[in-house]
């Protein structure tokens, strides 16, 4: 609808190999709890009182040392509003869309408000990998005929990010990862009723994502594909059908980011999805984003503020989707 290693240091502008599988599991189940304790600490300069009992003295400021080093070591971008960054963040966010739907013979003419965007909290556990997890969205779909339907959507249960390689601005400024997310139908239609929240499917989508820049101007991209890996049935349909209808949609996302005047981050995302099979076989659509961040606001510490508006539209015919308004809003630790 995102690693690292206490105590080695490594060389700016360039990453670290993993470590053994055990170790780096192990190194994620620790700082997991690190990270959601500051997440929720009122004040971050007490995060370490609530990290140090758990993993012993220095643990927070080692766990954070760490990060810095990791996020040193590659370009100094801003996320997209709709791209997901191949660079590893550390971040609070949530967004807002408010989507309608095409009304010919590929959309349903649905509008769809939805708070919270399917994003939730982005940590970095190891100093080549990060972890989003997010709660799921509230969303308010009105279908054509008015009736308003409010509840969660589809849960967005994690995505994992490998950096695989990058350089910093001094060192190339450029960078490649690998993602892999999940996504649960949870969406009112799992519930028996009507009104289509949820698209009835377990999701895997494996990314490969990549970025480049030149002084101030940077490119970031994704291309991914979705795979219906399980389904629930649904007024009208069996689970075998939502299985079918779906399809495995190809994704390709494309952010064109400009760096002016410190806090202002113009860009144009180019958003293609192409539909092998399913419900939408053989269609294409391709919608462009033009949008503004502005940030990163310093509220002290490794703390920032960064919020950001768009506006999607579609550009071919008889669209899926036919515009959608993106706000975000994130807070950086």
């Amino acid at each position: 609808m995102a690693t690292k290693n206490k105590s080695r240091s490594h060389p700016a502008g360039t990453t670290s190999r993993p470590r053994s599988a055990r170790s780096a599991a192990a190194s994620i189940c620790r700082y997991s709890v690190a990270s959601l304790a500051l997440a929720l600490s009122p004040i971050a300069a007490h995060a370490g009182n609530l990290v140090d009992p758990w993993f012993g003295p220095g643990a927070y400021d080692s766990w954070i040392s760490m990060v810095s080093a990791s996020q040193a070591a590659q370009p100094h971008w801003m996320t997209p509003l709709v791209t997901v960054t191949p660079r590893l963040e550390q971040e609070i966010r949530v967004d807002f869309y408010d989507q309608h739907n095409g009304t010919g013979t590929q959309g349903n003419g649905y509008q769809v408000l939805n708070w919270g965007g399917g994003k939730g909290i982005e940590f970095i556990p190891t100093y080549d990998t990060e972890i989003i997890l997010a709660p799921p969205p509230i969303e308010q779909v009105t279908s054509p005929k008015g009736v308003v339907t409010t509840s969660p959507g589809d849960w967005p249960v994690f995505l994992a990010k490998y950096r695989i390689i990058s350089g910093n601005e001094q060192n190339g400024n450029y960078i490649v990862s690998a993602f892999f997310q999940m996504s649960d139908p949870l969406g009112f239609n799992a519930l028996g009723t009507s009104d289509k929240i949820t698209n009835n499917v377990l999701i895997a989508q494996p990314t490969l994502a990549f970025g480049k820049g030149w002084g101030d101007f940077d490119v970031q991209a994704t291309i991914s594909q979705q795979y219906p890996i399980a389904a629930l049935s649904s007024p009208g349909n069996s689970a075998s059908t939502n299985q079918h209808n779906f399809g495995d949609p190809v994704l390709f996302n494309t952010a064109f980011q400009y760096h002016l005047f410190e806090y202002f981050w113009p860009e144009l995302e180019v958003n293609y999805e192409y539909w092998p099979n399913g419900e939408h076989q053989n269609l294409s659509q391709v919608m462009l984003t033009p949008g503004l961040i502005l940030g990163r606001f310093s509220l002290g510490g490794r703390e920032n503020l960064i919020i950001g508006a768009g506006y999607q539209f579609a550009v071919t015919a008889n669209p899926v989707i036919a515009n959608n308004w993106v706000v975000t809003a994130r807070l950086t630790f």
